[in-house]
């Protein structure tokens, strides 16, 4: 018994210890693949109540940094992370569970199968229910391993995590010993692990090169909090991004993204910041897109203005979907925006925007090929939020350009190539320059929208109606696999009377 326990708490450990690195604000992305491995190993081999435990701790051991950031930096009410950490713990022990029963009842593919699905689908859920999004994702773990987030434009993020998932549960299943059905499940594994990567190598092939546009994104840590652009902290931070938008624009720049929330101006002060930036729009030649905090009629909005090139009307973006709690005092906007211009259809979105795969798809659809997003990072988040970007352009085919202070500055092409980076930090000025596509790639995703998630919700509902969680196949097991134990002590040793040593 003492052997067996120390089986449980080493797979929990060890896929705890995965899940922490491979999961979070900066994740490994091999640890992701083989984090649940251990757990799922030993699910057969304990009784469900054990599986549910080990699970459940090991997923929650591994979201332990995320305690603090949701708490401190974005600030969830504590209600709303409880749910959040802990539910999500519990319902991988779930899927675990269904693994175990599965792979009990003689039904390793099905089993393989249920892992995946069964979490495209609590993920997909969790987007449509929560105020957050695609936020919650196991697929921007992978961005940057380009061959594999490019199933991302067939399936949106939701293929990313069925390999993902996919892969842990079909090491589990063929490192049973004496498990039957490990052909099949290898057969099908290989298949999808080939087209996976067939797709990804062909998505990757370079391309005729095609019309560009040079975009500069350019941000600054000086002042954490917005600021009026009346007051002198506001005129001298403002003055500092007039004074070297210039320089970007010699460097051949048809567009300068500033952050989210730069300024803070009323009606009254609104002609403070746009006179000055309009007039170097249209004196260079390129558009300014800056982010403020705009207060009109009474209303505050998270709003972005795109001063145009040519000096005529700038276009007003207003942020369509608030951070929860942090922009409860702001109105959300109802309608797309473009960077005006003949022959081009350069969209806007700001930061949180970019949490929903629906806003960037509709954009898509209306005919987008460039998207300009002003962002505000809380530092610890910036890889994550800026990959999340990244995979949004990936899912439509579109060339993203985010500027954000206090996190990353990033320009990634359609198949999420990163073309320039650069962090924030301290209170100097940070810029990069890069060569935008200025066309969109068709994709799948874009077409059909989160058709694979139903795919997965139908691969379970199949999986639960065959009643395959309820018979057992012919040769089929009934009872777990032993855990490995000490060997036994021979009777012989066992039975030695007192003082037969001799002494």
């Amino acid at each position: 018994m003492r052997s067996q326990r120390w089986w449980l708490i080493g797979a929990a450990v060890l896929s705890a210890t995965l899940f922490l690195f491979g999961t979070g604000l900066r994740p490994v992305p091999w640890c992701t693949w083989i984090a649940p491995i251990p757990v799922l190993v030993l699910a057969p081999r304990c009784s469900a109540r054990t599986a549910l435990a080990t699970a459940s701790l090991a997923w929650l051991g591994g979201q332990t940094p995320m305690w603090g950031y949701f708490l401190n930096t974005v600030q969830i009410p504590p209600t709303m992370a409880v749910l959040l950490l802990v539910g999500s713990a519990l319902l991988f022990g779930l899927v675990v569970i269904a693994y175990r029963r599965l792979t009990l009842r003689g039904h390793p593919l099905m089993a393989v199968g249920v892992v995946p699905a069964a979490w495209v689908v609590i993920e997909y859920a969790l987007s449509l229910i929560t105020p957050n999004g695609a936020w919650w994702s196991l697929a921007y773990t992978q961005a940057d391993v380009l061959p594999v987030i490019q199933i991302a434009s067939a399936t949106g993020a939701w293929g990313v995590t069925f390999v993902l998932m996919g892969v842990a549960a079909t090491a589990a299943a063929l490192l049973r010993p004496g498990a039957a059905g490990r052909v099949r499940v290898a057969v099908t594994a290989a298949t999808v692990a080939g087209l996976v990567a067939g797709y990804g190598w062909w998505q990757l092939q370079p391309a005729e090169a095609g019309a560009a546009v040079k975009v500069a994104l350019l941000a600054t840590d000086r002042s954490i909090d917005p600021v009026a652009v009346t007051d002198p902290e506001g005129r001298d931070l403002l003055a500092g991004y007039v004074s070297r938008i210039p320089a970007l624009a010699e460097r051949g720049a048809d567009v300068v993204v500033l952050p989210e929330k730069t300024f803070r101006v009323d009606e009254a002060d609104l002609p403070s910041l746009a006179g000055p930036l309009s007039r170097l729009a249209a004196g260079h030649h390129i558009d300014i897109v800056a982010g403020l905090i705009l207060t009109r009629d009474g209303r505050e909005y998270n709003a972005a203005i795109d001063f145009p090139a040519d000096g005529g009307r700038p276009v007003e973006y207003v942020k369509r979907h608030l951070v929860p709690g942090l922009e409860s005092d702001f109105t959300a906007g109802q309608a797309k925006a473009f960077v005006p211009g003949s022959g081009r259809r350069w969209a806007i979105a700001i930061c949180f925007d970019l949490d929903f795969p629906d806003l960037v798809r509709d954009y898509r659809r209306d005919g987008a090929s460039a998207l300009f997003v002003p962002a505000w990072d809380f530092g610890d988040d910036a890889w994550l939020h800026s990959r999340m970007a990244i995979t949004r352009g990936i899912e439509n085919g579109l060339a993203v350009a985010r500027a954000a202070r206090q996190g990353a500055l990033t320009v990634s092409d359609p198949h999420g190539r990163l073309l320039a980076e650069a962090r924030t930090t301290g209170t100097s000025f940070v810029s990069v320059t890069a060569d935008l596509p200025d066309h969109a790639v068709p994709t799948l995703y874009t077409w059909l929208g989160d058709w694979f998630a139903g795919i997965c919700a139908l691969l379970l509902v199949a999986i639960f109606a065959s009643g395959a969680f309820l018979r057992p196949s012919p040769a089929s097991p009934r009872r777990a696999d032993p855990l490995p134990s000490a060997p036994p002590v021979s009777s012989v040793h066992a039975h030695r009377p007192a003082g037969a040593d001799g002494r």
